[in-house]
């Protein structure tokens, strides 16, 4: 419910905050008072499209809050529009967009009279309605969607068209068979090839050079033997033990060097077979990190990958003769499914039309007639069509002329369902009706807000009078400026006020009279309830 409205600079109102409470609430005032703006306001927070000519005239900005309560769930919306430039929205202090708004007070307050932000104008929300109305269960309808949407999914992700299928299969055959051949099994083969490539590239300067470096190593007066003289220099000193053991391990490794130079030189011969089929493999190797991933590893593992890829696409035949299966299983449940909600749709259509019509009679719409057309199964197509007056065709909703009329059929419909956002605005519900249709407004607004927050703006006494709940909406002038006011009523000064619903200032005792004879019969029927 829409517990708390904070509204600044919009239109007459310079400023007026208004606590709200469950129930009824009656907007009543003058014409022009400012009851109207209210209204606005409360849309504005839903996302009503804002128009800078709604700022109050010397003002920078308009701003409207609005908090809803709905059980422990609390929800603060900001609306701002400047005189010039687009507007900002907030929800709950965070900046958001309009559509953000939108969506969000679309759970919370439904507004009827005129046709923005009207729940039920929708084709979906209808549907909705009549759903609710009949208890149609959708959960088979839903599975069976679900599950063709599945297959159709599964099918798709295994190879598409025939064509593109044999397309895949031949360019996948080939890079599976061309990985495959190249028999890679060293992600670092190609490393040691190039080492191999050098070493056998210039043979012969290699076995010279190591050659030469085992006769400098080795050969008299060589580092072999000038650091077997510093050893033997040190004697039996102590003192130069470490030193020693030092020199001795490095007269160890050059040994070792020497020996290994020794084995590499004798190895060493010129093998142009070997270069040629090492050069050639390295650049089968080259080509296929070209293709394939910027290392060795990466093709291994892309080699892989396509080979399941491949197995996968060879299998199809199977996979999708069993998909087909199933999906011709998914397609008659879900015909079933569509043809159970189609006839209960159908079947629930002119019962839902005959219910809102009859509360339309009592809600002077005497000559009005309402039908619900529903389309083919499962009937997703649902639209509540009126016919106002005699003669006229039925039109949908949203192409009903007069806000009156349609707030009323709005009102009818609500008075039939049950599911509705926690609060309910109307506005021009009771144009143009009087007398007994009056009394039945107020009757059926006043059952609504059992249910629901309702906040209508009238100029009928009999719905002020059913109302739990009275502000009145009042305009000052000072210093040539218009100003709003907005106030709860109660006691006499809500007997005032209908009185001069009733009778515009004209005999006000009788008037004061009649207006407690209507809280009195409206309280008692509350009472009653």
């Amino acid at each position: 419910m829409l517990s708390e409205l904070h509204i600044e600079n919009l239109g007459v109102i310079e400023k007026l905050e208004v606590v709200l409470t469950n129930g009824l609430t009656a907007l009543t005032g003058e014409t022009g008072a400012g009851k109207t703006m209210l209204v606005e306001a409360i849309s504005l927070l839903v996302g009503e499209r804002a128009d800078a000519t709604i700022v109050r005239p010397g003002a920078q900005e308009a701003r409207i809050e609005g908090r809803f309560i709905d059980g422990d769930t609390e929800v603060v919306l900001t609306r701002v529009i400047p005189n010039d430039g687009r507007s900002r929205a907030y929800i709950n202090g965070r900046l958001a967009t309009v559509a953000n708004l939108s969506e969000q007070g679309s759970s919370l307050v439904d507004l009827h009279g005129q046709h923005a932000h009207q729940s039920l104008l929708g084709m979906a929300a209808q549907r909705s309605a009549l759903d609710q109305f009949a208890s149609i269960d959708l959960t088979e309808l839903r599975n069976a969607r679900a599950r063709l949407t599945e297959i159709d999914a599964n099918l798709a992700a295994i190879g598409g068209d025939e064509r593109a299928r044999a397309r895949e299969i031949d360019l996948l055959a080939f890079q599976v068979e061309e990985i495959s051949n190249a028999g890679l099994d060293d992600p670092n083969e190609d490393q040691s090839l190039e080492r191999d490539e050098d070493l056998l590239a210039d043979a012969v300067a290699h076995r010279e050079a190591m050659w030469q470096a085992v006769a400098a190593l080795s050969q008299d007066d060589g580092a072999q033997d000038t650091i077997g003289q510093a050893v033997a220099s040190f004697g039996h000193r102590d003192a130069l033990n470490d030193l020693a053991t030092r020199l001795r391990t490095i007269q160890q490794e050059l040994s070792d060097v020497v020996s290994d130079l020794r084995a590499k030189a004798e190895s060493t011969e010129e093998n142009p077979e070997r270069l040629e089929e090492i050069r050639k493999r390295r650049h089968l190797l080259v080509d296929l990190r070209r293709k394939y991933g910027e290392s060795l590893d990466e093709v291994i593992k892309y080699g892989q990958e396509v080979a399941d890829r491949l197995a996968e696409l060879q299998g199809y035949e199977a996979r999708a003769a069993l998909l087909d299966s199933q999906k011709k299983s998914a397609l008659e449940d879900l015909a079933k499914a569509e043809k159970i909600v189609g006839t209960k749709r159908r079947e629930a259509a002119p019962k839902l039309a005959a219910a809102v019509e009859g509360h339309l009679k009592t809600l002077a719409m005497v000559n009005a007639s309402l039908a619900i057309n529903v389309g083919d199964d499962p009937g997703d197509e649902v639209s509540v069509l009126l016919s106002a007056n005699p003669g006229s065709p039925l039109l949908p909703l949203t192409k009903v002329a007069s806000g009156g009329e349609l707030a009323r059929t709005m009102l009818a419909l609500r008075l039939v369902l049950t599911q509705a956002p926690g609060t309910l605005v109307f506005d021009e519900v009771d144009a143009g009706i009087g007398g007994t249709a009056a009394v039945a407004v107020a009757a059926a607004l006043a059952d609504l807000g059992l249910r629901h927050q309702v906040l209508v703006v009238t100029h009928l006494a009999q719905v002020a009078a059913a109302a739990s709940t009275q502000v009145n909406v009042t305009k000052t002038v000072r210093d040539k400026q218009t100003f709003a006011e907005a106030s709860i009523l109660s006691g006499e000064n809500r007997v005032a006020e209908i009185a001069r619903m009733l009778s515009g200032g004209v005999a006000e005792g009788s008037a004061n009279e009649h207006a407690r004879d209507l809280l009195n019969a409206s309280y008692g029927k509350k009472a009653r309830s």
